[in-house]
């Protein structure tokens, strides 16, 4: 950008042209600014929030497409602005990668800067110490040993900073004359520490930054729910939900098993749970099967991942025959609890129907139920009374439209439900060992056990050990950053008229209350 510049009186000047490379300049120092920094720091913070309010598409599919259905402007509008992969998307990435640069560009030239300030002495002590509020003196024979003393003693362990060149004090000993008076002055000053601190801090800023963008670039994770007396194999199509970064590859994962041979929990006797313990067998290739215990907070390590328990519930093993006393659906049916009391709600979808329309069965699970079907209730989580209450639909279940479904969800929109004599929808119950027999010529629906199952969660992310130790430089950097010692102290020597008097005064933040005793130590150590 070139112009002419014209002032009343003066000379016309011309602008200088800034070019492509002024440009670039500019832009860069604007970036590496700490306020554009602070700026971008907010402002990935604000753009997260998206991701973790709306599903996305490499977490929840299913989620996402039923909330399209459900808004189809909204969702096209939000879909094009990449909110159902905020993660992935380009604008977040531009942001990540800004707030890198940014970071980067601060903390670059101010690591240079302060190595290269490590080595300097500090700034000379002013002419006149009369100023400062800590402040004293004292005469003493010789002002050269009494410089020496206190610069002994600033060296010291006995100092309450550490003695070192980078975290202890710098000093500097001037020899000069001051309104006609020989002088000898100390210079010293402490407070690298939070200079330190502060390198640190942003540095693991950097490290947490690049830990994350790795690990959601490397990682896995997946849930999976097993039931007693059964296996979970580590493959992709095992999960029950499964997401992972774009840099996993689905062979790289180590085909282990591990069986759930059984699950126990513990209550106390007004039915608060003590303790969960989901003790499996590992069998791992080329290794022999071990045995192990899986605990809330304590997760099993295995392939460099980790196995957490996550929840746990029942699953009721029924058996559904049609009409002619086919098999149409047999197993343990995962229940999820929903209280203390552990009142679960299952779904069970059958399709494979031989006669007659698709079944859907929306059931309720009390542990220990109380009397009355319609309004019983679970009274305890242990399995003292179970009672399965459900009811009935018929109809078209939507499973051939390919639109994933959740399979804790009935939809019941093309359902019709299945309705007792008196005209209102039948209500069913049933006990372990029992079958109830279905209106209409629909089949009968068996309990046969009541196992458990366990909620697994295996999450796999290489970067977190280095996560951890960034986060905790972090809160060290910033603790010293924060409370790291800084004072200044000026010790002057004066010969003036046969004697020689000794002036020291000290320097630190507003809230230091340990400068007057800092003087007092100094003057201590200069006295004869």
């Amino acid at each position: 950008m070139a112009g002419r510049v014209k002032l009343d009186n003066y000379a016309v000047a011309e602008a200088p042209r800034l070019g492509v490379r002024g440009w670039l300049r500019w832009a860069w120092r604007q970036v590496t600014s700490m306020r554009v920094a602070l700026i971008l720091l907010l402002l990935l913070a604000v753009a997260a929030i998206p991701g973790s309010v709306l599903p996305q598409r490499p977490r929840n599919l299913s989620a996402v497409l039923a909330y399209l259905a459900a808004h189809p402007s909204a969702g096209r509008l939000l879909d094009r602005l990449g909110l159902f992969d905020v993660f992935g998307s380009a604008w977040f990435t531009a942001i990540y990668l800004l707030l890198f640069a940014s970071l980067i560009g601060c903390i670059v030239p101010r690591t240079i800067a302060h190595a290269r300030a490590l080595g300097e002495p500090p700034a000379a002590a002013p002419s006149s110490l009369a100023r400062y509020e800590a402040r004293g003196d004292v005469r003493v024979a010789d002002g050269a040993a009494a410089i020496a003393r206190v610069r002994a003693a600033l060296g010291s362990r006995r100092w309450p900073t550490a003695k070192s060149p980078a975290f202890g004090y710098r000093i500097r000993v001037d020899r000069r004359v001051v309104r006609g008076h020989d002088q000898i002055a100390l210079a010293a000053e402490s407070g690298r520490l939070r200079e330190w601190g502060n390198l640190a801090f942003h540095l693991a800023l950097v490290g947490i930054l690049t830990c994350i963008g790795l690990g959601s670039f490397l990682t896995y994770r997946g849930q999976a729910i097993v039931v007693e007396g059964r296996s979970f194999t580590n493959a992709v199509v095992s999960y029950d939900s499964f997401s992972s970064g774009r840099g996993f590859h689905a062979e790289s994962l180590e085909p282990f098993t591990l069986a759930l041979d059984s699950f126990v929990a513990d209550f106390s006797a007004t039915g608060r749970a003590t303790d969960f313990r989901a003790n499996v067998t590992l069998n791992e290739p080329a290794a022999a099967p071990r045995h192990a215990v899986i605990r809330v907070n304590q997760p099993l390590g295995v392939d460099g991942a980790n196995v957490y328990l996550q929840g746990n519930g029942y699953a009721p093993a029924l058996t559904v025959r049609d009409s002619t006393g086919a098999v149409a659906l047999s197993g343990p049916v995962p229940f999820l609890p929903k209280d203390a009391a552990y009142t679960s709600t299952g779904v069970l979808k059958v399709p494979d129907v031989t006669t007659g329309p698709q079944i859907g069965i929306r059931a309720t699970l009390l542990p220990t139920a109380s009397s009355g079907i319609e309004s019983a209730v679970s009274l305890a989580p242990q399995p003292l009374n179970p009672v399965i209450v459900f009811r009935v639909w018929t109809g078209d279940l939507g499973l051939d439209s390919g639109v994933p479904q959740n399979v804790y969800v009935l939809d019941d929109a093309h359902l019709s439900p299945v309705r007792g004599a008196d005209g209102l929808p039948a209500v069913f119950a049933i006990s372990p060992g029992e079958s109830v027999t279905l209106p209409d010529g629909l089949g009968s629906v068996t309990w046969d056990a009541l196992p458990r199952f366990a909620a697994l969660d295996i999450r796999h992310d290489p970067t977190l050990p280095w996560l951890l130790a960034s986060a905790i430089l972090a809160l060290a950097g910033l603790s010293a950053s924060l409370f790291g010692p800084q004072r200044r102290v000026w010790v002057v020597a004066s010969a003036a008229s046969g004697t020689t008097v000794v002036t020291a005064a000290a320097l630190g933040p507003d809230h230091d209350e340990g400068l007057p005793g800092l003087v007092e130590r100094v003057i201590a150590a200069a006295s004869d």
